[in-house]
């Protein structure tokens, strides 16, 4: 008989972001006269950079010709934009990372999933409590964690962020093989310092532990001396996995483009010790289950790094992280703790009680949805995640019945 991995009968209830549309959907057929704002999940709603749309079109146009017609692409992707990228975002801010380093995806939500695949499942995994699901699950999914008590798996390794800690985790107090961490942090948006990331990176060395990275809001870091990658910290390079993403840089979530950083000075290690590049096994990988992403969309994502393209990916920040601004502005009048929304377009407020029912009084009363911090770990509970991904006149409104409401 055909058998299923019993991992993922250890797995909670459904994905957090399912839990919300359910209730979401029965809230609307509930009030079909109430237009819903939505400040939930992490989803642009501005159109495209105009340099990229032009872009687009011209490659649909090259594929409407014989001449110009592109089939399959190479799987790590175009050589013109891994340039680009590599250029653009790491050599120009001084961390030495090469084209031929850089893997193309459809999504960074997808390769920090994936990622684990190429490690042994009894590695101890570090997990960063509120975290974004994804590192969580897919991790349970693949074996390493017993079953969930009390809202924790388990055999994993949490890392706790709590107001005491500015919602920065501490080291482990026990050696790990994998962590995970993510700056500017979804769902918390607090940054991380270079000497924070510093203290990182050499556990890591120590240990001979890999940091998977999640840089996707890196755009957002608008204080100098924040750094943007971990590759501007020394070491770096030999411990560290990095993941970006075009969907909240320039409106692709969509559209589809990210990529991966994989250091070819980045080791794992066999039973026996032996090293192993990180970069070949994660080659072997990507290139036998993913076939790269279509040739017009990764001529859209070279065109944010044109002079246009440049100007106008800055223009979609200013605009998300002055309706963040606006948030936290409104929140803090109204007598509520937060943090982020300075250099992250995600808002963590103090919601003084249950997350869940605060979502659902914001729900019920203002018909504004928010993200409960409950649903990203243990140390979320209590408080609730407002998104500035949305138009300026929606988050006045939001905002104004959120007044009304609390």
């Amino acid at each position: 008989m055909i058998r299923i991995n019993e991992n993922y009968l250890k797995l909670q209830a459904s994905y957090l972001f399912s839990d919300i549309a359910k209730r979401v959907a029965a809230y609307q057929q509930a009030n079909p006269e109430m237009t819903l704002i939505k400040l939930g999940i992490g989803d642009v709603t501005r159109a495209l950079p105009d340099a990229c749309i032009k872009a687009l079109h011209q490659a649909v146009d090259e594929m409407a010709s014989d001449s110009s017609f592109r089939g399959y692409g190479p799987e790590q992707g175009y050589e013109f934009l891994r340039e680009a990228i590599a250029r653009e975002d790491f050599q120009a801010r001084g961390a030495n990372i090469d084209a031929d380093e850089i893997f193309v995806s459809d999504g960074a939500k997808c390769d920090s999933g994936n990622f684990q695949e190429i490690f042994s499942t009894d590695i101890r995994v570090a997990i960063p409590d509120p975290v974004y699901p994804v590192y969580v699950d897919t991790n349970v999914m693949a074996g390493r964690s017993g079953q969930a008590q009390e809202g924790r798996y388990q055999g994993l390794v949490y890392l706790e962020g709590k107001r005491d800690n500015g919602f920065i985790p501490e080291l482990p107090g026990e050696p790990v093989d994998l962590i995970y961490l993510c700056f500017p942090n979804n769902p918390t948006g607090v940054t991380a310092s270079r000497s924070q990331l510093k203290q990182w990176v050499d556990y890591a060395r120590e240990n001979r532990s890999l940091i998977l990275f999640d840089a996707a809001y890196e755009a957002f870091i608008k204080d100098p001396e924040l750094p943007h990658s971990i590759y501007e910290i020394d070491g770096a390079r030999e411990v560290a996995v990095e993941f970006r993403s075009f969907s909240k840089t320039a409106g692709f979530t969509g559209t589809r483009c990210a990529y991966t950083v994989v250091p070819k000075d980045c080791m794992a290690y066999t039973k026996t010790g032996d090293s192993v590049t990180v970069h070949s096994l994660w080659n072997r990988r990507h290139t036998t289950k993913f076939n790269s992403v279509s040739y017009p969309v990764q001529r859209a994502a070279e065109a944010v790094y044109s002079s246009a393209g440049k100007i106008q990916v800055q223009e979609l920040i200013a605009y998300y992280l002055n309706n963040a601004s606006f948030i936290r502005q409104g929140m803090e009048s109204l007598g509520y703790d937060c943090i982020g929304g300075e250099n992250s377009p995600y808002i963590w407020i103090d919601g003084k009680g249950d997350s869940w029912s605060f979502f659902d009084r914001l729900l019920s009363q203002a018909g504004v949805v928010c993200t409960p911090g409950a649903g990203f770990g243990k140390c979320g509970e209590g408080y609730i995640r407002i998104s500035a991904f949305n138009s300026f006149e929606n988050v006045q409104e939001a905002m104004a019945r959120i007044g009304r409401a609390l």
